[in-house]
C-alpha cells in the first residue's frame, strides 16, 4: 500500500502545523520552512498558494497521498450537503483516524500501523485497511491476540481515551470503540480551513 514516508518533521515545518505530537518542539525550535533558504524572508503568498498550503495541511494531517485525497474530494463534491464538511467527516471516519481519536495510538501514523498489522477487528472481523470507512453503529476492537501485546496491556492499565470525541463510545477496559454517531464539524478541534480545499479543487 502506497504511503508517504518523508520525515514528519519536515512536513510539519513546510505546513507550519504540527502533523505529529513530536513535531511541536521542532516547530518552536525551527519556525521556518525546511531547505537552504528557509530562514529567508517569505514572499507574499497568493490566494492560490494559501489554498494549496491548506489542502496539503489537511491531506498530510490525515496521512493521505494526493490521489487518495482527490478521490475523497470528488466524492464529496458529488454528494448532497456542504462539500468541505463532508470531506472532513469522511476523513474522520477512516479506521486509522478512529483508532487515533479513541486514544489507542499517539498519532495517526501509529494508528495506521496498528490497523495495517491487523491488530484490530471491525464487527468481529479482522481489519487491515487503514482507509476503511466506518459507519454509525459499527464496533472496532483490539483482537484477542493483540491484547496480549505489552502495548495494549499498558493501554488497559493506563487508559488515554478521556479526550475521545463524543461521537465515539470508548471502552478502555475491553479496548472497544463504538461509532455512536456521525462526527460533527465542531468535534474537529484542529484549525483546518476545509473551504479553502473546496476552492482549490474548484479551479
Amino acid at each position: 500500500m502506497a504511503k508517504d514516508n518523508s520525515p514528519i518533521g519536515k512536513q510539519s515545518r513546510r505546513e507550519g502545523f504540527a502533523l505529529h505530537p513530536k513535531a511541536h518542539k521542532l516547530l518552536v525550535k525551527k519556525p521556518y520552512v525546511p531547505g537552504q533558504h528557509g530562514q529567508g524572508r517569505r514572499s507574499r503568498v497568493s490566494e492560490y498558494g494559501e489554498q494549496l498550503r491548506e489542502k496539503q495541511k489537511i491531506r498530510r494531517s490525515y496521512g493521505l497521498l494526493e490521489k487518495q485525497f482527490r478521490i475523497i474530494v470528488k466524492q464529496a463534491q458529488n454528494a448532497e450537503g456542504q462539500t468541505g464538511e463532508i470531506i472532513l467527516k469522511t476523513l474522520e471516519l477512516r479506521a486509522d483516524n478512529v483508532i487515533y481519536r479513541a486514544g489507542f495510538a499517539s498519532s495517526r501514523r501509529s494508528a495506521r500501523q496498528l490497523v495495517s498489522h491487523a491488530h484490530v477487528m471491525v464487527d468481529g472481523k479482522k481489519m487491515n485497511i487503514p482507509s476503511y470507512r466506518l459507519k454509525e453503529g459499527q464496533v472496532v476492537e483490539v483482537s484477542p491476540k493483540a491484547k496480549k501485546n505489552e502495548y495494549f496491556k499498558e493501554l488497559i492499565t493506563n487508559p488515554t481515551a478521556g479526550a475521545a470525541p463524543k461521537w465515539l463510545k470508548v471502552d478502555s477496559k475491553s479496548l472497544k470503540i463504538t461509532v455512536a454517531a456521525q462526527p460533527a464539524r465542531e468535534d474537529i478541534t484542529e484549525e483546518l480551513n476545509e473551504q479553502a480545499v473546496v476552492e482549490f479543487y474548484s479551479r
